[in-house]
């Protein structure tokens, strides 16, 4: 039906305005955009306008053709009833016009996207024609005829309502989203949405769901005309969809239109053709397929070209009538014809429903559902029924019902089974076309995947029921056991995860085993090590039958199952060669013939065969008796090898060592010391020790003064017979005078011998005798030695008077002189010396009388009164007789005195002093018999005195107390009345000795001993008397009349005293100890040493005992009588050393009397003992890297034995300790010989040997030996590196590895020892793991397994993991190795397009040549490999759009295949498939593109402006802050059907991709974090352009021409981000005592990052100032220095003084406005002045001042102390003048350590030190010099210098004032002082004696110098100034003073004293004239030079008055310091 349409023109106008607008329903007016062409209006505005058809999906276009506008949808007129109202400008009111279509669409999708934007779809306004002036009435007439058209078509045909089609009410979202939970919260039926329609026309709706997944899914019920509930059909299940269900619902109109034909109703125009018509559609294709002719005013419609349903299922064609009016207005219809074009069948079916993958469990029960596939036929219009099936994949295991497509498990499930292909079936199923047209009938495949999720339903299984294996006893720990035969250690289960997760454990092995891994995975493969390796030994055990059992580790039913595991014991040399007995002795005679079994050794082993007893092997035999015999290595048989090798008296005990190997002597190996013990046999005779004897024995004795022993050695075994030794005298003594001990040799005579009675002549006489000492062995053997007894005459014979009585008389005045008889005696003693006779008085002649001691003839001495004496007859003979020697063997003539007295005190003496001589006493003193002879009597006749006593004797015992009464004397006088004094005469008394000797009174004061009463004539004792000094005592007595008148009457008589012995004295010891030596086991009887005791008292028989310990006295015996000590038992010297001992003498008197000596016997070793050590170690331990020469231990033997017997000397067997210890053979310190390594040999059997005398007897045989072993252990240390055992490339696994699975075990080997830390292993994940997938745990020492940390869905890919494998020693070991792991994809990922990411439309030039590009596609996949490799392919379409072009299918380019005309197709439409090559089953995704042909575009897009200006916040998350860009304007014609979309990119200035440009919005963001302190501002240059799908090349600079480019300025804006910090952490700086109040310091610096007021600073002080080594400071009570907040300057703040010492420390504080701090020291350090150091740069002070920093740090680091910058001064030069090219730095340098100022000094010596160093800093800053400052005195005012100038103005001119004052002065008193000298006259001048000199160097010598010489010599010598000995100035003036002394002042001219003028003689020399005033210690003489030998003295005179001066102060000065000047 034709509806005529009204357009919008004001009245009598032609042209439609441009300036009309369009309103939508609701009245808002849409502006239309301005156009370049003024005539042209389009109505329609694309960019903000939203029709009411926006939510169609299909873009609007507006045209306004002819002055109409027509809205159409999918290019056929929009049949909806909007009202659009066009409007002209003039025109107040609005004329709306109702458009109504005859046809439309049946329904709407509910799920629309809206176009683009900027898409403007719109059609050009026609100009309409030119208007005909036609009057009114022509115009209603028009319309009355378009009226009668209308009515006449709803006459002809049906008439026909507009239908618009519904709309749903979606809130303006563009499609329904609903978010469901699976599961129970969500179950079927449940009511998910409410479905709201609208419908314009008020149609009641009917809703439904279009898909098979929607219509299984959801279930629509009606609510109502305009609504619907929408519920569902079954539970959801998010792992079938992967969460995501999509479907249509739509909503349908009931109603159908028809098509009419409308012909015209023009009266007129009936018989002509009236109507043309023509045929118009959206497309140029459509019009393709069709064309309209006009058949007899008919439009008949015909097809042009092929349909297809697929591609095109409806057309909607405008057929326009226009009349054939002539004139006038031409009138003109639309209507529009929908084609329906009806489905054929020729597409296959194409699947709906097709779940890719589906996870069933393995134990699913049969006629389980698994899955659902649905297929639809692929000709919508058809529909036939579809069936299914399955082609492949099934394995019998599944079949599908052919109608529901529901495929359901056949047969059960198990995924293990091998027909599972591992849990996982593809399946490919066929959906076919039931049609009765084609055949075959169409079909279509579809891979579906099934995976079998696990169950527990495996029970984990060896591969053998039976394992049998062996290993070597002595196995290390973790050794695995070797498995014999086929059968397999492996276990497998193969469920999943921890259903397939197992241990393995041991069962029945007693802890001697393991099984690694302890837990397996699926699969294991196993290995039996070893757990105990003590348990391991051959031969205890020799079979281990025990189970290994896999257990599951779930915890409800557990499935286990076990192998029996049989391990045989395997042998190994784990045993040492036993020994029967630990040691073998055996016995073998010294004379054993060749073949003579020595010994036989046998040793068993425990090992089996030749590692056992069957191997052993006797290999060597050590020892020094080793080389002498022969071992058979079979038998062990130990034989003689050589006659003669052994002797017992050598070496009686030989050691052997006696090595056995197993292994047929290569294996283990055990010694044992073989002990020989060589018999004796009798082969040594007797030797004595000396050949010749000699002895002596007195005669008359009845013993050998020393014993007479003689002693033969038999070397034959001691204690056996053959070393017994007896003796016998063969001969020699005929006369059997001597007899011989035969067991002792003790040589004794048989009785006393007489040697007179020795048939020999001669004084000595002698025995030769000879002795056999014979042995008792079988034979006897002998030999023979030479005895000598020399016999020494006695004095046994007294001599014998021929006479007993010699009376004579003779007158008492018998002269002097003359004989009185001569006496005769003879001596019978044999020898000459003892037979010689000589005489003299005994006793009685008191000097009266003398005799010659040879002729006997007595003589009178002095004159005689009568007397009587006994004669002594003294013999020569010999000494040292005792005892009984001393008793007179001859007979003595009985003699009688004459008078009764005499006769009266002979009878009266003891009868002990009485010899057989009556009357003689005889006593042996010395060498020679005092015998008293027979006494003469001579009577002498007194006339005068009174009668007195002669002799009278009496006893006396010594030791009588004082006041003892001795005896009483009386005489008798004649007189009648006589006074008689009695007293003692010490001039006639005498004493003697034992033997006869006199005592002399100083020897013992006898005379003292008595005293004698003068009245009685009673003698007493005054002191104790001592028999052994003095025997007999003859006291002279006097006693005097003292009543004669006469002469003086006196008598004599003496008494004589026998002092009797009393028991008073010790036994004497003739030594004071006795030291002898004696050989170690001596035999019994050997003499050790003989003690002989004296006693001076007369009881000398003297009896011996021995005292000491009773060890040592067992051992000795002592004969008492004679002390003779014997051997009576063995002797062992290590034992007792030394034999200590006392012997005791004890005398017989009453009481006994006794005394000690001290007997030491040394005890003479022999090497008897073997060395034994001492604490033998049997074991130790030392480190492996011990290096050569460490000490191992410390061994030690001692050997009891002394000397080289006890010196051990050590060896070591170097096959024990192979080359790698050696030992010291003195001290026994084991070292290690060379590098030890623990694993090569670990344990070492050292076998030491100790040997003593090895120096001097270990050739001879005569060394003794012991023997040990030591176990040495090598500790391990940490001196082997991990090694990795050999791995597989790669270990594969897929993506969906569980977590916390085992992925593979690695394994590493150590050498050390596995049982300590350095062998145990610790692994660990050291790189390649950055995402921290996999983890690794140790499982064994030196395992570990790598198991996934985390889900790898996703993370697939190949890993190569840096294993470490470090040990875990100290230090540790490590090393690195690489474990690939291989991550497989699954392929659970489509590809996705990326670029572009949605469908797109892209705009492509019409003149586009072929072969170019038009867009390269990209997608990605995340998987990986095959199943990540994306291949892209162009879809077949049913309009062949795909022909077109082409596609690379490996890059996604595609290009055009063939030429574009816009004319002919503008719009192609293609659809592009992204596919994986992955397996089972690949995927795809599809894209959509629209490619448009449009016009050549001449003009890019252009900028407005050049630069823009935009800020950014720093630290502002990225993407937070968003810019949108000033837009383009594009100088092109508008394309008449499109506007071109403008992308922004930015080409420049973003290099590190800071920035992003959103290309299409136009917004600019921060993608990564800014930094406003590290960048500040970016220059972005930003170029717009129409291809948005590359981007442009970049752009390096910014052109202003080019109005593409846009140049952004980003500024970066500041937050307080940063807190301040000090440009020092400490500061220092210095001030001296002469700075001022306020003086600044220093300056703090700081600096903040931050800008603005973000970077404002403010500077405190924190805290207090601390004074440190501080001085002279106490008065500062303010802080000392204050900070300036502001600027940071540190001012002085007190007055500095001198004599202030110290260093100032405080800390200071700066922060910013926000808070952020920052903390500095300050040091500050009080200086001196003189402490600077300056420093002359060849620079200005500005330059200066910027490397001063520099120059400060590098100097302090050179010089290791701080460096504080003082002052900066322009030079100034020596002459005052600056110099502004260089400038003084003034320093000063701090130490460090003490915080002390340095030195100047120190600072230079500092520099030179390290002036190398310091260099190039000099050379870089021109240092000129280095040098100590000068005083700074900064700012001293003008009149400061002023002063300083007078003051030292006025002190120069005081100083020469007083100089020139002095110096006149002296110049006055010397000149005065000479003309005084010169008119001075000399005296004594005419003397002229050369001799005398003068000198003018001493004081006082000068010719004025004596009085009234000199007029200025006041008082001569009177001056007593020099008498003060204190006084030293003088001296001081000599020694300070060379020539300046008086004598200069007053010295005359020399010529006018000498006529000749020769003064050299010095007047006064040291030699020739000494000083009389000096000593040697003088003043003058010592301090003065007094030798001048300038001037001679002419004037003796003068010498004369010298010398007179001199002697007149000679006396008074001798001692004292002369010293003298003038005045």
């Amino acid at each position: 039906m034709l509806v005529p349409r009204r357009w919008c023109s004001e009245p009598d106008s032609s042209v439609c305005r441009a300036e009309c607008r369009v309103e939508d329903v609701s009245g808002v007016a849409v502006r239309p955009p301005r156009r370049a062409t003024s005539e042209t209006a389009s109505c329609c505005r694309s960019a903000n306008m939203t029709p009411p058809w926006a939510d169609t999906g299909t873009p609007a276009r507006c045209l306004t053709q002819r002055r109409h506008a027509v809205l159409l949808r999918d290019g056929a007129p929009l049949a909806n009833k909007s009202v659009v109202c066009v409007t002209g400008s003039s025109r107040a009111s609005e004329e709306c016009i109702k458009s109504v279509d005859t046809k439309s669409l049946a329904g709407s999708r509910a799920t629309v996207r809206h176009p683009p934007q900027n898409t403007v779809l719109s059609a050009p306004t026609t100009r309409p024609s030119a208007p005909h002036h036609v009057p009114h009435l022509w115009l209603r007439r028009a319309w009355l005829v378009t009226l009668l058209v209308v009515v006449s078509v709803g006459l002809l045909g049906t008439p026909v309502a507009a239908n618009t089609p519904p709309r749903f009410v979606l809130d303006g979202q563009s499609e329904i989203v609903i978010r469901l939970t699976e599961g129970e919260a969500t179950p079927a039926g449940t009511k998910i949405y409410t479905l709201k329609g609208q419908d314009p026309d008020g149609d009641s709706l009917t809703f439904g769901v279009r898909g098979v997944e929607g219509r299984d899914l959801l279930r629509i019920e009606q609510n109502g005309a305009t609504e619907a509930f929408v519920y569902l059909r079954k539970a959801l299940d998010r792992e079938v969809n992967d969460g995501e269900y999509e479907g249509c619902v739509s909503a349908i109109i009931p109603h159908h239109l028809s098509t009419v034909l409308a012909p015209t109703t023009n009266p007129w125009l009936f018989s002509l053709p009236q109507v043309i018509y023509r045929l118009e559609a959206d497309t140029e294709s459509d019009l393709e397929k069709f064309t309209v002719n006009t058949v007899d005013g008919k439009g008949v419609l015909r097809l042009n070209g092929d349909l297809d349903y697929e591609r095109k299922s409806l057309y909607q064609l405008r057929v326009l009538a226009v009349d054939r009016a002539i004139s006038g207005r031409v009138n003109t219809a639309t209507a529009a014809l929908v084609v329906r074009v009806g489905d054929v069948e020729d597409q296959p079916p194409q699947f709906i429903q097709a779940p890719p993958v589906t996870r069933i469990p393995e134990d699913i029960p049969v006629n389980s559902g698994v899955l659902e596939v649905k297929a639809v036929d692929g000709d919508r219009g058809v529909n036939n029924r579809i069936t299914y099936s399955v082609l492949d994949g099934d394995k019998g295991l599944f079949q599908l019902d052919p109608n529901s497509g529901v495929l359901y498990v056949r047969r059960p499930l198990d995924r293990e089974s091998p027909l599972s292909n591992n849990g996982a079936f593809i399946i490919k199923i066929q959906a076919e076309e039931q049609s009765e047209v084609v055949s075959p009938p169409p079909t279509m495949t579809t891979e579906v995947t099934v995976l079998l999720e696990d169950v527990n339903d495996e029970t984990p299984t060896f591969k053998a029921a039976h394992y049998v294996g062996e290993i070597s006893e002595g196995s290390q720990y973790n050794s695995p056991v070797n498995l014999l035969g086929d059968a397999i250690p492996e276990v497998y289960d193969h469920d999943q995860g921890n259903n397939g997760t197992f241990q393995m454990y041991l069962e029945g092995d007693g802890g001697m085993f393991g099984v690694t891994p302890p837990e397996g995975v699926n699969f294991a493969s196993f290995l039996i090590r070893v757990r105990n390796p003590s348990l391991l030994d051959y031969e205890k055990v020799k079979v281990v039958n025990f189970t290994v059992v896999a257990k599951e580790t779930v915890a409800e039913h557990p499935k286990s199952s076990s192998a029996l595991v049989t391990v045989y014991i395997r042998d190994t040399n784990d045993n040492f060669p036993t020994f029967g007995e630990e040691s073998y002795e055996v016995f073998i005679p010294e004379d054993a013939q060749v073949g003579t079994t020595v010994a036989r050794i046998q040793a068993r082993d425990p090992d089996s065969d030749k590692f056992g007893t069957e191997g052993i092997r006797y290999t060597d035999l050590r020892g020094a008796l080793a080389d002498k015999l022969e071992m058979d290595p079979e038998t062990g048989f130990i034989t003689l090898r050589e006659s003669g090798a052994l002797d017992r008296e050598s070496m009686a005990v030989h050691y052997l060592t006696a090595e056995a190997r197993d292994d047929m002597g290569n294996g283990n190996r055990n010694t044992v010391v073989v002990k020989v013990v060589v018999e004796d046999v009798n082969d040594h005779p007797p030797v004595f020790l000396q050949p010749r004897y000699e002895a002596r024995i007195h005669e008359n004795a009845a013993n050998f003064p020393e014993p007479l022993i003689v002693t033969a050695r038999d070397n034959d075994l001691n204690g056996t017979r053959n070393h017994e030794v007896r003796y016998v005298l063969i001969a020699g003594d005929p006369g059997r005078n001597f007899t011989i001990d035969a067991q002792t040799g003790r040589i004794t005579p048989v009785s006393p011998l007489d040697f007179e009675a020795i048939p020999q002549e001669g004084d000595l006489r002698s025995f030769n005798l000879t002795v056999k000492a014979y042995d008792l062995g079988e034979p006897p053997l002998s030999s023979e030695a030479v005895v000598v007894v020399f016999v020494v005459d006695e004095n046994d014979h007294a001599p014998q008077f021929d006479r007993s009585l010699y009376p004579k008389m003779i007158p008492e005045d018998t002269p002097p002189g003359t004989s009185v008889t001569q006496v005769f005696a003879e001596d019978l003693d044999g020898s000459e010396v003892n037979s010689k006779v000589v005489f003299r008085i005994q006793h009685g002649a008191q000097d009266k009388f003398v005799m010659d001691a040879d002729s006997g003839v007595i003589s009178v001495a002095q004159s005689l009164r009568h007397w009587e004496f006994a004669i002594c007859i003294r013999k020569r003979g010999t000494a040292g007789q005792t005892g009984a020697q001393r008793q007179v063997r001859s007979s003595a003539m009985t003699t009688k005195f004459l008078t009764p007295r005499i006769a009266s005190v002979a009878e009266n003496l003891p009868t002990s002093t009485l010899t057989r001589n009556c009357g003689a006493v005889i006593k042996c003193e010395f060498d020679y018999w005092e015998i008293i002879a027979p006494a003469m009597e001579v009577s002498v006749q007194s006339r005068r005195g009174p009668a007195r006593p002669f002799i009278i004797s009496l006893r006396i015992y010594e030791n009588v107390n004082s006041g003892f009464y001795v005896h009483r004397v009386e005489a008798v006088d004649l007189d009648a009345q006589p006074r008689l004094r009695y007293s003692l005469d010490p001039q006639n008394s005498e004493a003697r000795n034992e033997e006869g000797a006199i005592v002399k009174p100083t020897e013992y004061n006898y005379m003292s001993a008595f005293e004698m009463n003068e009245v009685d004539g009673v003698i007493r004792t005054v002191i104790p008397l001592d028999r052994e000094q003095v025997e007999m005592i003859r006291l002279g007595l006097i006693c005097e009349d003292l009543e004669a008148s006469t002469e003086k009457q006196t008598a004599t008589a003496t008494l004589t005293i026998l002092i009797e012995d009393t028991n008073d004295n010790d036994p004497e010891f003739r030594k004071p100890y006795y030291r002898r030596s004696l050989a170690e086991n001596s035999k019994k009887g050997t003499t050790v040493a003989s003690v002989v005791a004296d006693d001076i008292d007369k009881n000398r028989t003297i009896t011996y005992s021995m005292q000491g310990p009773k060890e040592v006295l067992s051992l000795v015996q002592l004969d008492r009588e004679t002390g003779e000590i014997v051997v009576v038992d063995r002797v062992d010297r290590e034992q007792f050393a030394w034999l200590n001992f006392s012997v005791e003498a004890t005398d017989s008197g009453v009481p006994p009397r006794s005394s000690f000596v001290d007997v030491v016997v040394q005890v003479i070793d022999e090497n008897d003992n073997n060395p034994t050590f001492i604490n033998p170690l049997s074991n130790l331990t030392i480190r492996e890297d011990a290096p050569p020469g460490t000490s191992v231990t410390t061994v030690t033997a001692t050997d009891p034995d002394s000397d080289d017997y006890g010196l051990v000397t050590y060896l070591l067997d170097r096959k024990s300790s192979y080359g790698k210890f050696e030992i010291d053979p003195d001290t026994g310190v084991i070292t290690v010989a060379s590098a030890l390594n623990r694993e090569e040999r670990s344990t070492y059997n050292l076998l030491i040997e100790a040997w003593d005398n090895y120096q001097f007897g270990y050739a001879t045989g005569e060394s003794r030996n012991a023997f040990m072993q030591l176990g040495v252990t090598v500790a391990d240390i940490n001196d082997e590196v991990p090694v990795f055992e050999e791995r597989e490339e790669c270990t594969m696994i897929t993506e969906f590895h569980r977590p916390r699975e085992t992925i593979t075990v690695v394994r590493a080997t150590d050498g050390d020892d596995i049982n300590s830390p350095n062998g145990r292993i610790l692994f660990s994940i050291e790189g390649g793991n950055e995402k921290g997938l996999f983890e690794i745990r140790n499982i064994e020492k030196t395992a570990a397994e790598i198991y996934a940390a985390k889900p790898l869905v996703a993370q697939y890919g190949n890993y190569s993991l840096q294993i470490q494998a470090q040990d875990r020693g100290f230090p540790p070991n490590s090393v690195l190795s690489h474990v690939n792991i291989c991550v497989l994809d699954f392929n659970d990922h489509a590809p996705e397009f990326v670029s572009p990411s949605e469908n797109v439309t892209i705009k492509v030039p019409e003149n586009a040549t072929v072969g170019s590009l038009v867009i390269q596609v990209r997608a990605t996949d995340q998987d990986i490999g095959i199943n990540g490799a994306v291949r892209y392919r162009i879809l077949k379409d049913g309009l062949g759009n795909w022909q077109t072009f082409t596609i690379d299918q490996t890059t996604g380019a595609i290009l055009l295949q063939k030429p574009l005309d816009r004319e002919r197709q503008k719009l192609y439409e293609i659809r592009v498939e992204a596919y994986d090559q992955g397996t089972p089953t690949p995927l795809s995704n599809d894209l959509d593109l629209a490619i448009y042909v449009r016009n050549v575009n001449d003009y890019e897009p252009q900028f407005v402006q050049d630069e823009v200006v935009m800020n950014f916040t720093e630290h502002k998350s990225p993407r937070a802050e968003r810019f949108k860009l000033v837009d383009t304007v594009d100088l092109d014609d508008v394309d008449e059907e499109n506007t071109a979309q403008v992308c922004y990119f930015i080409v420049g200035g973003d290099e590190y991709n800071t920035f992003n440009l959103d290309r299409f919005s136009h917004e600019i963001m921060a993608v990564k974090e800014l930094d406003r302190e590290v960048d500040d501002h970016y220059t972005l240059l930003v170029k717009a352009t129409e291809d948005c799908l590359s981007k442009p090349e970049p752009v390096s600079f910014f052109d202003p021409r080019d109005d593409t480019l846009l140049k952004v300025h980003v500024f970066v804006n500041d937050i307080n981000d940063n807190p301040p910090k000090f440009t020092r952490e400490v500061f220092t700086g210095g001030i001296t005592t002469a700075s001022d109040f306020g003086l600044q310091v220093m300056r703090l610096t700081a600096y903040d990052p931050d800008a603005g007021e973000n970077s404002r600073l403010r500077y405190y002080m924190d805290g207090r100032v601390q004074e440190t080594l501080s001085e002279n400071l106490d008065n500062v009570r303010r802080s000392p220095f204050l900070v300036d907040p502001v600027s940071g300057i540190v001012k002085l703040n007190f007055d500095p003084q001198k004599g202030m010492k110290g260093y100032f420390d405080f800390k200071v504080y700066v922060n910013d406005s926000s808070g952020w701090g920052d903390r500095a020291r300050v040091f500050i350090y009080l200086l001196r002045e003189d402490q600077r150091v300056r420093f002359i740069l060849r620079q200005s002070p500005d330059e200066v001042r910027e490397q001063v920093e520099y120059f400060r740090d590098y100097l302090g680091n050179i010089t290791g102390a701080i460096v504080n910058v003082d002052d900066f001064r322009v030079h100034e030069n020596h002459d005052g003048t600056v110099d502004k090219t260089k400038t003084d730095l003034y320093l000063h340098l701090v130490d460090r350590n003490d915080n002390s100022v340095l030195e100047v000094k120190q600072v230079l010596a500092m520099i030179d030190k390290n002036v190398e160093h310091l260099d190039h800093l000099f050379k870089e800053l021109n240092v000129l010099d280095t040098q100590r400052a000068e005083l700074i005195t900064a700012g001293a005012k003008e009149e400061d210098l002023l002063f300083l100038w007078l003051v030292g103005v006025i002190v120069f001119l005081t100083l020469l004032l007083v100089l020139t004052v002095a110096l006149c002065l002296s110049q006055k008193a010397r000149y005065s002082r000479r003309l005084k000298a010169a008119t001075a006259t000399a005296f004594g001048e005419c003397s002229h004696d050369p001799g005398l000199t003068r000198t003018s160097a001493v004081p006082n010598t000068n010719i004025h110098s004596v009085e009234g010489s000199n007029p200025i010599w006041m008082s001569g010598f009177d001056n007593d100034w020099y008498k003060d000995e204190d006084s030293l100035r003088y001296q001081q003036f000599v020694h300070q003073s060379e020539g300046n002394d008086s004598l200069d002042d007053n010295a005359v001219d020399p010529h006018s004293l000498s006529p000749r003028g020769d003064r050299d003689m010095p007047y006064i020399t040291h030699s020739n004239v000494p000083n009389p005033l000096s000593r040697e210690s003088s003043t003058v003489g010592s301090n003065t030079q007094l030798m001048n030998n300038e001037h001679p003295n002419i004037n003796d005179t003068y010498r004369a008055n010298l010398y007179q001066t001199f002697h007149k102060i000679a006396n008074p000065l001798v001692d004292k310091k002369l010293e003298t000047t003038e005045l």
